[in-house]
């Protein structure tokens, strides 16, 4: 692409939903007053059908830059999938959509007129009915209007979900309002920020609550969009990965677990030991294990004694303690003797893990997926 960067990057995720897909590109082809200032990545998750030619087709025909990336499917990626689709983009802001839900006419336009440093505008799907959508296809797009056969109970629900997270704002909630990943626009630097979507979360489920708490922890406000623009998903039957009850979804005990990194460790970039910064404790060099530690993280950049960091790292046995800032309060325990650590020494310990001195690239590994 020649010239200066688009405004913004729409970057629709997809697999194997070329109907659905079809709707879509179709409704990013209708927005108006937007013309010359977005681009469009598909993003998909190792589609096996017609999606790559479907998007090429596309492209021919539209006048915007469109893009594609894929890789061979490996299950459900939706957090990789997007880093793909981010890491193509020029935009200074990523507008994130689902490749089964269509946009109204002025959805980019409110996206940008909406733009403000430091918040990311977070939005949700309308789902239609089964009957609305049967015969839609993209020729008839054009004389759709899905505000119109949208139940009345799905648009009250917005209207409640948009007062709610003003509402939780204004009461600066810690952790919501929640970030639906599906229709969501970020600036393209905060995102690399916080190194995008963790690719850890594999398989359905709380990827978006991941990236949302990591925004927030980041200084990024969340505010609601629901009160302009949403988008409108195409029915189609539940995905058979998908469970009834977020908790019951597989990545919950990740997503729960204590010590989580602003900057994920596999995100936009594979982050291993020497690109976090560590709080090696002041003793860690006094003991074997500390020592196997500390010559395992090489040259990987410390904090200053005392000063805050993204893991703080503790060797047991030891004597030392944890006394620093941190996201992440990491105890090392020598293989066999966790049942032998002082409970005032790991009830702060936000995880612990076993490592040996004679297993040198075992504990290499497990430094390097702390977090």
């Amino acid at each position: 692409m020649t010239g200066a960067p688009p405004d913004i990057s729409l970057v629709v995720n997809t697999f194997e939903k070329p109907r659905h897909l079809a709707l879509v590109l179709e409704s990013i082809a209708l927005q108006e007053g937007v013309e010359g200032r977005f681009e469009l990545i598909v993003a998909d998750d190792g589609s096996r059908d017609g999606t790559a030619d479907l998007v090429s087709d596309y492209a021919a025909r539209v006048p915007f830059p469109v893009h594609l990336t894929t890789e061979p499917h490996d299950g459900f990626r939706l957090a990789r999938v997007r880093n793909r689709g981010a890491a193509l983009a020029s935009g200074a802001t990523l507008l994130f959509l689902d490749g089964d839900s269509i946009l109204p006419r002025d959805h980019v336009a409110v996206h940008l007129a909406r733009r403000r440093a430091g918040v990311a505008r977070i939005g949700d799907v309308v789902r239609l009915p089964e009957s609305a959508c049967r015969d839609l296809d993209p020729g008839s797009l054009a004389r759709f209007d899905p505000h119109r056969v949208a139940p009345a109970a799905e648009r009250a629900r917005i209207g409640r979900r948009h007062r709610r997270s003003v509402w939780q704002n204004l009461l600066r909630h810690p952790t919501k309002p929640r970030l639906a990943g599906g229709n969501f626009a970020v600036w393209r630097d905060d995102y690399r920020r916080v190194n995008g979507s963790d690719e850890r979360f594999r398989g359905w489920g709380q990827e978006d609550d991941d990236l949302g708490l990591r925004l927030r922890a980041s200084g990024v406000r969340l505010e609601s969009i629901l009160d302009a623009t949403c988008t409108y998903h195409v029915w189609h039957p539940v995905d058979p990965s998908a469970t009834p009850r977020w908790r019951d979804g597989v990545n919950v005990p990740y997503f729960l677990r204590r010590g989580r990194l602003t900057r994920c460790r596999m995100g936009l970039e594979n982050r291993n030991s020497r690109s976090v910064l560590w709080g090696p404790a002041a003793g860690l060099g006094t003991t074997p294990l500390g020592r196997a530690i500390l010559e395992a993280l090489g040259d990987a950049p410390v904090a200053a004694a005392g000063g805050p960091c993204e893991i703080e790292v503790v060797a047991w046995p030891g004597g030392d303690r944890f006394s620093r800032r941190a996201e992440c309060r990491l105890l090392v325990v020598e293989r066999g003797r966790r049942a032998d650590v002082p409970s005032r020494l790991s009830r702060k310990a936000d995880q612990t893990v076993e490592a040996s001195t004679e297993d040198p690239d075992g504990l290499r590994a497990t430094l390097d997926s702390a977090g």
